[in-house]
């Protein structure tokens, strides 16, 4: 099948849905393309924290790893999170034949143009939804809503669009009116021919940076901005952590720090009392060998794509009690502490620390098989490739 896909923003050294699903659809056979919009008037809040120089060569090295096919058109601008296409993006997409497009975001402008002219399509169309009651915090977002569950809803209902929840939450049904029924869950997963446990490189990586293996590392990889908690994350650390198992505690950040809130972020590293190793964001086709080299996995606030990736490496992973983290860490493969508590927050780290080998091992091996059995990429691309068949048998049923 030819596959298309449209998204609003793509990076090819990022590690979202969009860089990762492609991939294994072409391993699997499949002709895939991914329309997206030039860097150009992409926000620096996006390009800071994976960069816009070389994205030519970056989509060229992309495109011959994978063999997904790159296609960027300008935009007339991106606001609010959503780029706003020409019309020539409707040509393109036409004069590519899909058998079906997906668009990635219901609730972007794209989705919202394609649900509205679906009835003039010759090829069908999926969407998804990643959004969560947490993330919605637009000012603007009740308007929005009841213009969505007004306007198009509706359409979604009419013609029986699929839009796929890429998290266990029921925020389309809640807040947008989409059925449950048209919704169905499909998780984000990890890629595992990137990420899985490794000793060798885990030795390798400790013997470079003077790291014994008594030494107990913690890992964040992400931006260190004030929604992920970059200043809870550094507050944690900044009192030695003492331990009853004589372990020195070393903390590894790999990402950058930006504008006034990062500076207050960089005082409190500087006055930190433990050891800090810090790198600049990474590709993420560079992050396993961080993730491998460490004992266990942090996410101050929120939640974050990377907790499949740190689990897929064995890590147990320690992050804010939200409903998102609550269940994925509900199978003895980590804890969640007090949201915004620092204190909370060192005593499930030091929890870990303390506690023996096998009682650790059990929580890692739980870490490593969650995702093994149930967000392996391999599986995921399965269960996509069995919804998009139906979808492209049920449209030419109808035509």
């Amino acid at each position: 099948m030819r596959i298309i896909h449209i998204e609003d923003f793509f990076h090819p050294h990022a590690g979202y849905q969009i860089n990762i699903l492609p991939k294994y659809m072409v391993k699997q056979g499949h002709e895939v393309y991914i329309v997206t919009s030039k860097m150009e008037r992409i926000p620096d809040k996006l390009t800071n924290f994976f960069g816009k120089k070389e994205i030519d060569k970056a989509d060229k090295d992309y495109m011959e790893k994978t063999g997904v096919k790159i296609i960027r058109l300008p935009i007339l601008n991106y606001v609010s999170g959503r780029a706003i296409f020409t019309n020539y993006l409707f040509q393109l997409v036409d004069a590519l034949y899909p058998d079906i497009l997906y668009v990635h975001g219901n609730d972007t402008l794209t989705g919202i143009r394609y649900i509205l002219k679906v009835d003039k399509l010759n090829y069908p169309i999926i969407t998804d939804s990643h959004m969560l009651e947490m993330a919605s915090v637009n000012p603007l977002n009740k308007v929005f809503r009841l213009f969505y569950k007004t306007y198009i809803t509706p359409k979604i209902i009419k013609h029986k669009i699929k839009v796929i929840r890429t998290q266990n939450d029921d925020y389309v049904e809640k807040y947008l009116g989409i059925p449950l029924s048209q919704s169905p869950l499909i998780s984000v997963g990890s890629d595992t021919m990137l990420f899985h446990p490794d000793k060798n490189i885990r030795h390798k990586f400790r013997k470079e940076y003077k790291i014994s293996e008594n030494d107990f590392v913690v890992i964040y990889a992400g931006k260190l901005d004030e929604s992920k908690g970059g200043k809870i994350l550094a507050k944690a650390f900044l009192k030695k952590i003492n331990n009853s198992r004589n372990k020195n505690v070393i903390l590894i950040v790999v990402g950058n720090t930006v504008g006034e809130y990062g500076k207050q972020v960089e005082a409190i590293f500087s006055k930190s009392e433990n050891r800090i190793i810090r790198f600049r964001t990474q590709k993420y086709t560079d992050l396993s060998k961080f993730y491998q080299a460490a004992d266990l996995a942090v996410f101050p606030k929120q939640c974050s794509l990377s907790f499949y990736d740190v689990q897929a490496c064995g890590l147990p992973v320690i992050a804010e009690d939200n409903n998102i983290n609550i269940d994925r860490l509900s199978h003895n493969n980590g804890f969640t502490f007090k949201s915004d508590n620092v204190d909370d927050f060192r005593r499930k780290i030091k929890l870990l620390i303390e506690m023996d080998k096998d009682q650790y091992n059990k929580i890692s091996h739980n870490a490593l098989k969650y995702i093994q059995n149930n967000f392996d990429y391999q599986n995921i691309t399965k269960q996509y490739l069995d919804l998009i068949e139906n979808e492209v048998r049920l449209f030419r049923v109808k035509k």
